[in-house]
């Protein structure tokens, strides 16, 4: 599965995306995963309300499941007007 991040995310994490083999049903699950790996990780991901995530391209939220899923990618909230 591909793995994108975005913005403040892909700061701290160095990286714009990775492609990771993951035995993760959730996102939470992938999340702990990932912050497991090393302590960039866990920063990136030390606070889940500053972050959104999407699946294949859809808005989903963190508990959803991972089954099928291609691409996931992780953003800070977006404003604009």
């Amino acid at each position: 599965m591909d793995v994108l991040y975005f913005a403040w995310v892909r700061e701290r994490i160095g990286l714009p995306k990775e492609r990771i083999e993951t035995e993760a049903a959730t996102v939470a699950d992938l999340v702990a995963e990932l912050s497991a790996r090393e302590d960039r990780y866990a920063a990136a991901f030390a606070d889940l309300s500053a972050l959104r995530v999407a699946l294949d391209q859809e808005l989903s939220d963190f508990d959803a499941s991972l089954s099928g899923v291609r691409e996931v990618a992780f953003f800070p909230p977006m404003t604009g007007g």
